[in-house]
């Protein structure tokens, strides 16, 4: 028999047990956790920020100005899903206390990236908690040369601003941007990085007398390339709207592809007739795409009925066309798309070029085609200069909408006599 004062302390004890099992918190813990994806050159941190309810809470990935919204979060006890819908990839990882432990996985064209993904609660520093001995100056314009592990060569344009430690900006490409990069320049090197739902981009550089860079980038596990870099205010790229033209002999774009419902649509038919029609040919995968969406989005709305359409060709990491199909509409609904969207072919940039024999070729997506009420091609702008480029968006915001207005104000051409 056991004695009634233990029988009060082995019940008083069971009963704190389980009031402290009811107040334990679960799900994920709100406030600021430091990422690091591990990557073939290192540690790849940013920043994820979770509010609301732990049990479905609201987390966004953060890259300097950049709030990347996670469309889906599963917590499942200790289980978490962070699923970035529209770009077909997810987070799977267990929640132990205030630590995430788990994978990355990533869509491509030729199958899945699979990268560690550890997240900290509590920890809000990027690179490095504690202070540089000295600080590197990298704010300002740079010319970049880029050099691939294939051995191909290309230039681009790195803008950064400098607070303390702290480094923000983006590089411009003769075919888009890379975004909003964030990090730290730190004693004689400069340390930036980005995940924005589908880039997975790490950047380290030596700073040579403030002038110079001699760095290394990687994307994701299977890309790296070494660049070096000049100051120069005048460092320019070529011309968006040169690069891409129409083959000779042709004025025209003639296309004819499935809807996500696999029913054929093409140019020609009478709802583009006498209207201005943007093609831009695009993917789900594309963040550069995806910036460019988020504007058209808006603008379709606003000018639909002056006679204005746009029609995304998508160009999706899968082969089979319901895979195609449902990476487009999970586009769609996540942007909010109205406009046309057809299933054109592979994200592969010379399979594309197949596609659409009367173009020089496909060097970006997205690329945007102007065509006017005659449905002649007027202009062809190579990449998106997006919102991580600042006052360079806002040009390309400006000028897209001054092209768009001109067409606009064009007669559509008269219908053509019919013999009586």
């Amino acid at each position: 028999m056991i004695p009634l004062h233990r029988t009060l302390a082995l019940t008083s004890a069971l009963a704190l047990l389980a009031a402290c099992a009811e107040r334990a918190p679960v799900g994920l813990p709100a406030g600021t956790w430091r990422v690091v994806l591990a990557v073939p050159g290192g540690d790849l941190p940013l920043s994820m920020e979770v509010a609301g309810d732990p049990e479905s809470p609201d987390v966004h990935f953060i890259n300097g100005a950049e709030r990347v919204r996670v469309p889906e979060v599963t917590v499942d006890g200790n289980r978490v899903a962070l699923v970035l819908t529209g770009f077909s990839n997810r987070v799977d990882a267990t929640l132990d206390g205030e630590t995430l432990d788990g994978t990355l996985t990533v869509i491509k064209s030729y199958g899945e990236q699979r990268i560690p993904f550890r997240a900290v609660h509590g920890e809000t520093h990027r690179f490095f908690a504690d202070e540089p001995a000295r600080l590197a100056d990298v704010a300002g314009r740079w010319a970049m040369r880029f050099t691939d592990q294939d051995g191909g060569h290309y230039k681009a344009v790195g803008e950064f601003e400098q607070d303390g430690k702290t480094v923000t900006g983006t590089i411009l490409t003769p075919t888009g941007d890379y975004r909003f990069l964030a990090g730290e320049a730190r004693d004689d090197r400069l340390y930036l990085s980005t995940f924005d739902g589908s880039h997975v981009y790490l950047f380290e550089a030596a700073v040579e007398s403030n002038r110079r860079l001699a760095g290394e980038f990687w994307s994701g596990t299977a890309w790296h390339e070494t660049w070096a870099a000049e100051r120069d205010e005048q460092a320019a790229l070529p011309d968006a709207m040169t690069m891409t033209f129409l083959n000779e002999g042709y004025d025209e774009l003639d296309f004819t592809f499935p809807d996500p419902d696999g029913e054929s649509v093409s140019l020609s038919d009478p709802e583009f007739d006498g209207k201005v029609v943007i093609v831009t040919l695009a993917g789900s995968w594309c963040p550069n795409c995806r910036d460019e969406a988020v504007f058209m989005v808006p603008f379709y709305e606003k000018n639909r009925d002056r006679g204005f359409e746009i029609i995304a060709l998508m160009y999706e990491h899968f082969s089979e066309f319901e895979g195609a199909a449902a990476a487009t509409r999970r586009w769609r609904d996540e942007l909010g798309i109205e406009y046309t969207t057809l299933i054109a072919g592979v994200s592969d940039k010379i399979e594309a070029g197949k596609t659409l024999p009367m173009l020089n070729g496909v060097l970006a997506f997205p690329t945007t085609i102007f065509v006017d009420r005659a449905g002649k091609v007027r202009n062809i702008h190579t990449g998106f200069t997006g919102p991580g480029t600042g006052k360079h968006y806002e040009t390309l915001k400006r000028e897209f909408t001054v092209l768009v207005d001109e067409l606009l104000a064009e007669p559509a051409p008269a219908a053509p006599a019919v013999d009586s």
